[in-house]
C-alpha cells in the first residue's frame, strides 16, 4: 500500500490536469461530446478499450426513463465505456455523469465558469465538483494500479463509464444498462465528502402552466396575474411537501434536514413591463418518498395542486401539470450490504476511520443499478463545494484521498483470483 500511494502522488498532477481538461469542455445537456473525447483519450492512455455507445435522440421507449429534453438537431450523440481487455462479463463497474448545469450567471463568478481555476487548494469551475472530480479519483487510481499491480485486472474485468443525461432525465444510466452495460457492483464517483452515499429520494420534474387574466397594467389591481398566482401554488406545495416526512416516515432520511424540498428552477412568464401577462410556466422540482412510484407521485403532485387553486376563487382555471426530465424513484443499499462493508474497510486502511454513511434528499443515477437491474451500488468521491451554484469547486486533496480509498478497493476486490482461474493456473502445473 506504500507503494500504491506514492504512485498515487506521483500521478496526482496528471489527474488534475485531466480535471481542468474536462471542465475546460463544456457539457451541459446537448453539449458533452468534447468532455467525452477527452474521457476517452484519458482511457486509452489508461489501456483500457474504449468502445462509443450509441445514444438515442428520442424518446426512450422505457416506462423507467426520464422525459426527454427538447434539443435543437445536431449530431449524433453517444456515451463512453472503458473496460480492461479480455472476455466474460464486468466484475465492477465505475460510473460518473460528463454532463454538467449551466453556469447560469456568468458574471458573479469570480472566475470563468468553464475555464478551470486554481486556488486556495481547490479547482474552480463548473462540473468541477459535480462531478468531474470523480473522473479525475476513477483515473488517478487506475493509473497507480497499473504501475504498481500491472497484472491486477487479468482475472476479473472493470469497466469504467461516462454517462450523459443524469442532470436532467437519468436516461444515459439506463440505456448503458439496457446495452448490457452491468457488473457486479457499481461505484458512482459523485461528490460525497468521501463518505458512503447509500441512498436518495424520489425526485419528479413538473412544469406547471398558471392562466392568469391579461390586462394592461393600469388596471391590473382588477385581473389575476399569473405570476402571483403562481407563487400561490408553489408556497402550498411547499407547505404539502413539508408534511411528507410525518406521512410516510423514513428512517433512512431521519437525519436530513428537509428531505422533500420543493424548487422553483425557473418561471417564464410576460413580455412587457405594463402588460399583465396571460399565463405564467413555473418549472419546479419536487422531492418524494422513497416508498412512492413516480406514478403515484405524479398523481399526488396533480392532487395537491388542483387542491390548493380550487379552494381560491382568484384562480380562472385549473393549472395545467406537465411532467419533464426526471421520473426518479427513491433508492437505498443497505449499509450492511457486502459492498459497503469492502469500501468502509478500504476507507479506514487509507486514512484509518471508517467513513460516514448516509443518503440524501437528492437523487443520482445509483438508483437506475439498484431499482431497476438489481445491482448494487453507492456513491463515493470528493470534497466538493457550491455545486450547481456559483463558484463550484473542488479540494484537489480530496481526489487524491478518494483515489487512496477506490485503489484500495480495487486491489482487494481484484487481486483474488476467481476459482475458475485458479483451477486453470493448478492444471497448468503452476503454484495454487
Amino acid at each position: 500500500m506504500s507503494e500504491l500511494d506514492q504512485a498515487i502522488v506521483r500521478n496526482a498532477e496528471r489527474a488534475f490536469g485531466l480535471l481542468a481538461d474536462l471542465v475546460a469542455a463544456p457539457s451541459v445537456v446537448g453539449s458533452e461530446q468534447a468532455a467525452l473525447e477527452v474521457f476517452a483519450h484519458e482511457l486509452v492512455d489508461l489501456g483500457l478499450d474504449v468502445e462509443r455507445l450509441p445514444f438515442p435522440a428520442g424518446p426512450v421507449d422505457d416506462e423507467r426513463a426520464g422525459v426527454n429534453q427538447p434539443l435543437p438537431p445536431g449530431d449524433d450523440r453517444y456515451q463512453v465505456l472503458g473496460t480492461t481487455p479480455g472476455e466474460g462479463p464486468l466484475s465492477l463497474l465505475l460510473n460518473g455523469h460528463m454532463d454538467v448545469v449551466p453556469a447560469g450567471t456568468p458574471h458573479l463568478w469570480a472566475s470563468a465558469p468553464f475555464t478551470p481555476t486554481r486556488r486556495d487548494g481547490r479547482l474552480y469551475g463548473r462540473g468541477a465538483g459535480d462531478m468531474k472530480g470523480g473522473f479525475a479519483i476513477g483515473a488517478l487510481a487506475l493509473r497507480a494500479l497499473r504501475e504498481v499491480e500491472p497484472t491486477l485486472f487479468a482475472h476479473r474485468r472493470l469497466g469504467f463509464l461516462a454517462v450523459i443525461e443524469e442532470e436532467c432525465t437519468g436516461n444515459g444510466a439506463l440505456t448503458a444498462a439496457r446495452q448490457g452495460v452491468l457488473a457486479d457492483a457499481v461505484v458512482l464517483l459523485e461528490p460525497t465528502d468521501l463518505g458512503l452515499m447509500l441512498g436518495g429520494v424520489g425526485v419528479l420534474w413538473v412544469d406547471v402552466e398558471v392562466r392568469g387574466t391579461a390586462a394592461h397594467a393600469e388596471s391590473a389591481d382588477l385581473g389575476a396575474n399569473p405570476v402571483d398566482l403562481g407563487m400561490r401554488v408553489v408556497q402550498g406545495l411547499r407547505r404539502w411537501c413539508d408534511t411528507l416526512a410525518d406521512a410516510d416516515p423514513d428512517a433512512g432520511l431521519a437525519q436530513v434536514r428537509s428531505p422533500y424540498n420543493l424548487n422553483v428552477g425557473g418561471v417564464c412568464a410576460g413580455d412587457w413591463h405594463s402588460s399583465v401577462p396571460a399565463s405564467a410556466t413555473f418549472r419546479l422540482r419536487v422531492g418524494f418518498p422513497r416508498a412512492w412510484t413516480p406514478a403515484r407521485a405524479e398523481t399526488e403532485v396533480r392532487a395537491a395542486v388542483l387542491a390548493i387553486t380550487d379552494a381560491d376563487p382568484d384562480f380562472p382555471a385549473p393549472p395545467t401539470v406537465v411532467t419533464t426530465g426526471l421520473r426518479a424513484q427513491g433508492y437505498e443499499l443497505a449499509a450492511d450490504h457486502p459492498l459497503v462493508a469492502a469500501m468502509s474497510e478500504a476507507h479506514r486502511d487509507a486514512h484509518g476511520a471508517l467513513p460516514r454513511t448516509f443518503s440524501m434528499g437528492s437523487t443520482t443515477d445509483a438508483r437506475t443499478y439498484l431499482n431497476d437491474f438489481g445491482v448494487p451500488a453507492l456513491c463515493f468521491g470528493a470534497v466538493a463545494h457550491d455545486i450547481h451554484g456559483v463558484d463550484e469547486s473542488v479540494e484537489l486533496a480530496s481526489i487524491v484521498d478518494g483515489a487512496r480509498t477506490l485503489a484500495r478497493f480495487l486491489h482487494t476486490r481484484f487481486s483474488a483470483v476467481p476459482p475458475a482461474a485458479a483451477a486453470r493456473s493448478t492444471s497448468l502445473g503452476a503454484a495454487p
